[in-house]
């Protein structure tokens, strides 16, 4: 008899999943059903249909119900609902949204595929008219019939996330004004340490994207037509036409809950490495279930169609017999935000410091090819590593230039547990069109076995800042030019000026028993000081890593002289 496959969720996991399946069974009988009128979206184009890059809805359709059946032989119930699944009898009660009738489909292997929900706050005025969610096609289509005639001037995004970031690209695109609220600190908080997000923030502000950050949105006030014209939060009113939420998403677990499967920790559906369910029968995977970390072991959530379409792959090959697993996920996410390139791997320093690594970190801006072949554009690395061993526990890469590579490297030596030493010698191509001699993954790398072997000694810019606010005692020295003193400088009574190449020979002008933090433009005349200072018997002596290209706070303009020592 042949076996018996019903899907339930047509976006990225199930059809993912149909696919291998059919491929291979040539004999199983496979049926998807998705609750709308669509198969195969391609969701994460949605701000790009937005911005009018992508011009016609029917490119972010890459595979019809057609297509399923002429060429794969797999049934496809559109606008059809799942209720209920019946463990016992093997069966799924569904109802047909056009008809309002119901039905049941039975099934030997059953796949969750139901992925997940954008989360609404429970505040005033949520259902007003013009406050939007971004999950399907539908929605931004409604966004970009109101930008694109240019019928409105203002949106304000709720969430400083990847879709919001990605939003506010599309929504300027369209000449509004934007504002993005974000709850906490700095944009792509669940993504970016302080200092990356703070590099990637003076782009987003050079953008003109109004940016309220440490804000909380109390609730949203409407005209008398119902329609929304103003955000409240803590700290601010502002007057909008359209409201974007995009502060996350929940994973879909209603039917699975209902069906009694188990639940995870996270709020997504608990599986195995198979991807099988707490009914061996029954599978899951995409935006609805729980994934395993691949450095802390922890289970977490990962709502991304790379990892769905995975876990369509697996899921496609055991449902029709065979014995594949998935080992986890490292949260790698990259973003295009205006002219900067966004991405991430692994864990954040402050993720790595609450799962209880003791970490040592690199903050290393560089460009994206060698210095002197021309057009090159910026990148900023930063190295999260485990102080005692070494090994790669995340990294970041923020900038205009090529940052997709370095993470995929970063992504790649993660997977096979590589460290620090591991990558500074990793066999990167070279020639100038494409790197450096060294890659900035290779500098990133070799700052943090400096400071393992004692060599380096660094503060971060946060921990320099909160040494200017305190008012400590300690000279904050700039080994740059005079001319780049004059162009733009850290304004504190602390700061003075010895360029590098006068260093050796001024030494007698510095006190030997002061604090010393030194710092140029991107770190590597920096430690080049240190070291010379070092070699010179001076006792206390660090450099700020990544500098100034690394500085997250404002910087003095004003033409003056340099101070006395």
């Amino acid at each position: 008899m042949n076996k018996k496959i019903v899907i339930i969720g047509g976006t990225a996991c199930g059809p993912k999943a149909a696919a291998r399946a059919r491929r291979c069974d040539q004999q199983a009988q496979i049926t998807i059903v998705e609750q709308g009128e669509n198969l195969s979206v391609a969701t994460c184009g949605l701000p790009y249909y937005v911005s009018g890059v992508i011009d016609s809805r029917q490119e972010l359709l890459t595979r019809g119900p057609d297509f399923f059946k002429e060429v794969m032989n797999i049934d496809v119930l559109t606008q059809t609902r799942a209720l209920a699944i019946d463990r016992k009898a093997r069966r799924v009660e569904i109802l047909n949204l056009g008809t309002n009738r119901t039905s049941t489909i039975d099934y030997d292997k059953l796949v969750l595929a139901t992925g997940s929900t954008p989360t609404v706050p429970d505040l005033k005025g949520k259902n007003l008219e013009g406050v939007f969610t971004l999950s399907k096609i539908e929605e931004a289509q409604a966004i970009r019939s109101l930008v694109s005639p240019r019928r409105i001037k203002k949106a304000v995004i709720i969430g400083a996330g990847l879709i919001g970031l990605e939003m506010a690209e599309a929504l300027t695109s369209q000449r509004l004004e934007v504002s993005v609220v974000e709850a906490l600190d700095r944009v792509l908080p669940a993504l970016l340490d302080f200092e990356s997000a703070a590099y990637l923030e003076k782009h987003l502000r050079e953008k003109r994207v109004n940016l309220l950050l440490g804000q909380r949105v109390t609730g949203f006030e409407g005209d008398d037509k119902g329609w929304v014209d103003k955000v409240i939060t803590e700290k601010a009113e502002l007057e909008t036409s359209l409201v974007l939420l995009a502060i996350g998403v929940q994973p879909n677990t209603g039917l699975a809950k209902d069906a009694g499967l188990e639940i995870g920790t996270t709020g997504g559906i608990a599986v195995n490495q198979h991807l099988q369910t707490s009914d061996p029968d029954i599978y899951a995977g995409g935006d609805c279930v729980e994934n395993v970390n691949l450095v802390t072991g922890q289970k977490i959530l990962a709502p991304l169609g790379s990892t769905a379409n995975k876990h369509g792959r697996v899921i496609g090959t055991n449902v029709t017999g065979g014995d594949e697993s998935f080992p986890g996920v490292l949260g790698t996410s990259i973003a295009k935000v205006f002219d900067y390139n966004v991405g991430r791997v692994g864990l954040s320093q402050w993720q790595a410091e609450k799962a209880g690594y003791d970490v040592v970190t690199s903050l290393v801006p560089g460009y994206e090819y060698a210095t002197y072949y021309p057009n090159g554009k910026e990148i900023m690395v930063k190295l999260v590593a485990e102080r005692a061993n070494g090994k790669l526990l995340g990294g970041q890469v923020v900038g205009p230039g090529d940052t997709a590579k370095r993470i995929d490297v970063l992504a790649t030596a993660l997977s096979f547990g590589a460290t620090v030493d591991d990558l500074a010698n990793i066999d990167l191509a070279y020639a100038p069109p494409y790197n450096s001699a060294l890659d900035p993954l290779h500098n990133a790398a070799n700052v943090i076995r400096n400071k393992q072997s004692g060599y380096a000694r660094a503060l971060t810019p946060v921990e320099v800042e909160n040494k200017l606010k305190s008012g400590d005692d300690f000279i904050l020295l700039d080994v740059r030019s005079p001319g780049e003193w004059e162009a733009y400088r850290i304004e504190a009574h602390q700061s003075r000026l010895l360029p590098l190449r006068e260093l050796r020979r001024k030494l007698d002008e510095l006190p030997k028993d002061a604090e010393i933090v030194i710092f140029c433009q991107t770190s590597v005349r920096a430690y080049q000081a240190q070291r010379i200072l070092d070699g010179a018997g001076f006792k206390d002596v660090k450099f700020m890593d990544g500098s100034i290209a690394a500085w997250p706070y404002e910087l003095s303009t004003e033409r003056k002289a340099p101070p006395p020592f």
